[in-house]
């Protein structure tokens, strides 16, 4: 079962080792989740570097230059990336396997974005493990290192190696690790924050995993100014409200009203920073009949009063 909250993880290091031709696209994608997880929760819960094999600029793709916060030799923390992307055949050589191999013994996690998933391989430090790698690569990966069991899928964790399909899944990546470490609730705040419109409708948020739930989640945030009852909610996606809470409180650690209730808060909370609305008027667009209802709700959920948002 899934967290829904968890206020007392440790700050955790993660460290991205780039290389000439790195895509800016997957960087991006890898930090910004982090970033923003950092913002939403008040404090610090991630701090990154940007790292190279000899400490020099990286060069993206797209030609931007990076200054690298150092090398990788003699660092250390929770989680390295190796992220080479374009032109990662040309970095596969008897450098980079040292130097990925003695980093192994000082981070916990090894991770392959997008195709650093190649320079582990060749590495050996995939051998026996499940893994993956960008799509366009997959039937080569496979046949130049059969012993590592490749899968078609946007990411694969396995014990202590991470391996993602591209750019798109390293925010996959990111966000489920920050959901499994520190709660699905501020999961579904950060794809809350990065969810983009299609037509004015919201895409599909990469909070769950099973699609009764992913369409719940997707009701509830279409009908926040009249929310809908959790039976209505369940009767629309095909299940019994009973079935959809047990499937919502497996998935997400919390039963489908406590998740309604976050997402019509985060709501009230972007009005409160964002606009000059009266009280009242964000909590009916929050689904809320009058401003003191909300103002317990959104008390009891950040622990802070709605007028708060709003000093200074």
């Amino acid at each position: 079962m899934q967290i829904w909250k968890n206020h007392t993880a440790a700050v955790q290091q993660i460290d991205v080792l780039l290389f000439d031709a790195f895509s800016g696209l997957c960087l991006a994608n890898t930090i910004e989740p982090m970033r923003a997880a950092n913002t939403l929760a008040g404090r610090a819960l991630y701090s990154w570097r940007l790292l190279t094999v000899d400490g020099e600029p990286a060069t993206s793709s797209s030609g931007m230059s990076v200054a690298a916060h150092g090398a990788l030799s003699g660092q250390s923390g929770d989680m390295l990336i190796a992220m080479p992307s374009y032109e990662f055949a040309r970095h596969a050589n008897e450098t980079t396997r040292r130097a990925l191999r003695a980093a192994a013994g000082r981070y916990a996690v090894l991770a392959g974005f997008d195709t650093g998933s190649w320079l582990l391989a060749d590495a050996g430090l995939l051998d026996r493990r499940r893994a993956t790698i960008h799509w366009e690569e997959l039937e080569r990966f496979g046949e130049a290192f059969p012993d590592v069991e490749t899968e078609r899928v946007r990411f694969v964790e396995d014990q202590d190696r991470v391996t993602c399909s591209g750019a798109q899944a390293a925010f996959d990546v990111m966000s489920h690790r920050i959901g499994a470490r520190h709660g699905q609730a501020l999961r579904l705040e950060l794809a809350t924050l990065f969810m983009s419109p299609d037509e004015g409708t919201p895409q599909d948020v990469p909070v769950a995993r099973g699609r009764s739930v992913s369409r719940a989640i997707r009701l509830m945030q279409e009908h926040v100014e009249q929310p809908l009852p959790m039976g209505e909610i369940a009767r629309q996606i095909g299940r019994s409200q009973k079935d959809l809470e047990a499937r919502m409180k497996r998935e997400l650690g919390a039963v489908p009203r406590a998740v309604y209730r976050r997402i019509r808060l985060l709501v009230a909370r972007k009005l409160l920073k964002e606009s000059d609305l009266p009280m009242a008027e964000v909590a009916l667009r929050a689904g809320y009949q009058d401003a003191s209802a909300m103002a317990r709700a959104y008390k009891a959920e950040f622990g802070l009063r709605p007028s708060d948002e709003r000093v200074g």
